[in-house]
């Protein structure tokens, strides 16, 4: 939602500026997106060169049959001449004057007194877009009579504003209005509230209007009212700017009228074209099977049973609460017109709404569930503007409900909100704070909530947080004190952290990739009905994918050194209804095979295993550096997916969890001295030195403490098809120092065993 300062400060009269007003509203009520200036420029006294002008004489330009020569009275005691190719104007006409040297936001550089086909032109009248309130340039603005020659342009429209754009979140609609916005700057800032109060019209002529509600679970309140002769056009230009800088199209006078009140009160409206009703009347209903209705967008659309309908009982007229049909809109040839101010059950709606994929400024509001009593408010202020604008008599009214629902009332404890919110704010802070939010506390601290809250204030702790909102940047950095501990982290869990500790230790950063992707390597994978985006439709089943496209754009940013890891869910096809899902730990780390065994090395060794890998295949690894582990894959990134040298891993946590004991057990390596030697044995090239060193251990049996391939040579001197692997030798017994025969005995049942399993030639 868009909301203009000069707007705003209609309701609220606060003594700060508009940056204060974003702050505050920012930490304790709604998200800001952004602070937008709009209109002219604001600098060196632009502002106050332009002025209202009157019109006084008018001629055709001698030279120029699109032209007009003007003699216009701006205050200066003298008529100014401006030559102007509008022609939806007269003499008489009150209008918007630039003089020269005013900075235009269309223009780059500041008007100047220039001739135009042989005519002077002292100043420039006027166009809605030329001073950024609106898109239309078919005319320059006409504004109401009143004002005098003179008067500062800004005193009547907001040539200069700045608008905030803000978004609620899905319990506040009540922020969605500009009272509501008021409302509470006025509470967090200290300022006055002012909400409108227009006098609703007289019912003059007064005649019955026929409204019937079939479903008050769908529709709990409709006020009708009736307006005869009403004059269809286009709105005053206050309005037109209004709706323009809150995002809104201006179509007609009672149209915007209908958007303006929407825009203020939050609650929508629409306006019927009575004529267009059979007898007049509106009956709410639910569709019946097969029913069709046209809506204004000019679609044909098939409702469904659970639909809710604004009908004139015997044909659709709009779906309720979200857009109205083309056969009952007002038009220019309108003068009756029935004025629709409802209230609506959200849930319904927003069902209706996703299923149609029709989201309107309604309906948006309608989903988070608006208060039924706002309704009236909208009402009056729509009848009083249509009564003022279009000339129009109120000849009807009639507010149909099953009961408006009563405000709830909570019992509170300002000493437990104190304490929950962790700092010191006395009983009298938190009874005017409440106060100033619309909520009546009693000397007994019984608040009763206003309607406007009533879905989302149902608790003492939601009472907690509206006192906790106003002093939010008077909270402390630090945690507050726990003095008593609840739970604590399963095995899981704390091995997660392990995992995420080693990893950051070991140089990587953690990244956070999508978990919806646009493809995935398993054809399997699960693919979303209704997905946002082709970008994001399917449920990946590997994280490698993201990681690689996360260093890619750290690349291309001009990182030197990249080394990632994330730690996420996959979600595996099951068969079933929902996915298979399993934690991942996947790496990403520049460097090669080399660099990423050792990061696997540091993190199995961080768990208390050993990493053990056999050659394998991936399918986005190098075809001769790729490993397999019991977990999952590590290896060299194939060159083709992203430029360099590359090394990856992609472990499955709950199998790399089921290897960690429970605990470990300490072993004695320091108090008898190992006997260290090394061999060198030749062996064929497909022989996997991890297969060597498993052989080397079992043939050795307990006296081996280690064994590590610390060389791999080929050469001539092996021959072709075969390497020589050299093994380190570690014998130590924890009970007694040990003989070099018995060590050498050792190493002799290692040679044999290699000898006879891969037909190993001892070298050295």
């Amino acid at each position: 939602m868009r909301a203009p300062l000069s707007w705003l400060r209609e309701y609220v009269t606060v003594d700060a500026t508009v940056a204060e007003i974003a702050d505050r509203l920012f930490t304790s009520s709604v998200q800001v997106d952004a602070v937008i200036d709009v209109g002219v420029p604001d600098v060196d006294g632009n502002v106050g060169r332009f002025l209202v002008g009157r019109v006084l004489e008018i001629e055709a330009h001698p030279n120029a049959d699109r032209l007009r020569v003007c003699q216009v009275d701006v205050g200066e005691g003298h008529a100014r001449q401006i030559v102007c190719g509008a022609w939806n104007f007269e003499e008489g006409a009150t209008v918007a004057v630039a003089l020269p040297g005013a900075f235009l936001p269309i223009f780059d550089q500041p008007l100047d007194e220039r001739e135009l086909r042989g005519q002077a032109s002292r100043g420039m009248i006027l166009a809605e877009d030329e001073v950024g309130l609106g898109e239309d340039h078919a005319g320059i603005m006409v504004l109401p009579e009143g004002p005098e020659p003179g008067t500062p342009l800004v005193d009547l429209l907001p040539i200069r504003d700045q608008v905030l754009d803000v978004t609620p979140t899905v319990n506040r609609v009540d922020l969605l209005s500009m009272v509501g916005l008021a409302r509470d700057v006025a509470a967090l800032l200290g300022g006055d509230f002012h909400p409108p109060d227009p006098a609703d019209p007289e019912v003059v002529d007064g005649e019955a209007v026929d409204i019937t509600v079939e479903n008050f679970e769908g529709c709990p309140r409709y006020i009708g009212r009736v307006f005869r002769d009403v004059s269809i056009g286009p709105s005053p230009q206050w309005l037109r700017s209004r709706l323009f800088l809150a995002e809104m199209r201006a179509i007609s006078n009672v149209v915007d009228v209908t958007n303006y009140a929407m825009h203020v009160w939050g609650s929508p409206l629409h306006a019927f074209d009575r004529a267009k009703l059979a007898g007049g009347r509106i009956v709410v209903r639910r569709a019946r099977s097969g029913e069709e209705l046209r809506t204004l967008d000019g679609t044909l659309r098939r409702l469904d049973p659970d639909d809710l309908l604004i009908t004139d009982g015997e044909k659709a007229v709009a779906l309720a609460a979200i857009m109205g049909g083309e056969d009952s809109e007002v038009t220019e040839e309108t003068t009756d017109v029935l004025l629709e101010a409802a209230n609506f059950e959200p849930l319904g709606i927003l069902r209706t709404s996703e299923r149609l994929a029709l989201r309107t400024a309604g309906s948006n509001r309608w989903e988070k569930g608006v208060d039924p009593c706002v309704a009236e408010n909208a009402a009056v202020l729509a009848s009083r503007v249509l009564v003022d604008l279009a000339g129009a008599r109120m000849t009807g009214h009639v507010d149909v409900n099953d009961g408006l629902p009563e405000r709830p009332v909570v019992p509170f404890r300002p000493e437990r909100a104190a304490k929950v919110i962790g700092v010191d704010i006395s009983p009298d802070e938190q009874r005017t704070t409440l106060s100033g939010f619309g909520f009546d506390v009693s000397d007994d601290w019984h608040v009763t909530v206003p309607t406007w809250r009533a879905r989302d204030v149902t608790r003492e702790v939601d009472l907690i947080e509206e006192v906790a909102r106003p002093v939010l940047d008077r909270l402390p950095y630090t945690m507050p004190l726990r003095r008593h501990v609840q739970g604590r982290l399963d095995k899981e869990q704390r091995l997660r952290r392990v995992v995420e500790d080693t990893l950051v230790g070991a140089g990587l950063s953690e990244a956070y990739t999508w978990s919806l992707v646009a493809d995935d390597p398993d054809p399997r994978a699960i693919r979303l009905r209704n997905p946002m985006s082709s970008e994001q439709a399917i449920l990946r089943t590997t994280i490698l994918p993201g990681l690689i496209e996360a260093a890619r754009i750290g690349v291309d940013a001009g990182a030197e050194q990249v080394a990632l890891f994330e730690i996420a869910r996959v979600y595996l096809p099951s068969g079933d209804r929902l996915p298979d899902e399993h934690w991942r730990v996947a790496a990403i780390v520049m460097g090669g095979y080399g660099e990423i065994k050792g990061v696997a090395e540091t993190l199995y060794s961080a768990l208390g295993l050993e990493l053990r890998v056999e050659r394998g295949s991936h399918r986005v690894l190098h075809p001769g550096k790729a490993a397999t582990a019991e977990a999952g894959c590590l290896g060299e990134l194939y060159p083709s997916l992203l430029e360099g040298v590359w090394g990856v891993f992609e472990l499955d946590l709950e199998t790399l969890f089921a290897g960690v004991p429970e605990r470990i057990v300490y072993e004695d390596v320091i108090t008898y001295p190992a006997v260290l030697q090394d061999i060198a044995v030749a062996v064929d090239e497909d022989v996997e030195v991890g297969a060597l060193v498993d052989a080397a251990q079992e043939a050795a049996g307990t006296l081996l403490r280690e064994a590590r391939v610390f060389d791999v040579y080929r050469g001539g001197q092996v021959g072709a098809g075969r390497k020589s692997v050299a093994i380190h030798l570690a014998f130590q017994s924890p009970e007694r120092t040990l003989t070099e025969e018995e060590a050498t005995t050792a190493r002799e049942r290692i040679v044999a065993a290699l000898a006879e399993r891969f037909s190993a030639e001892l070298r050295a």
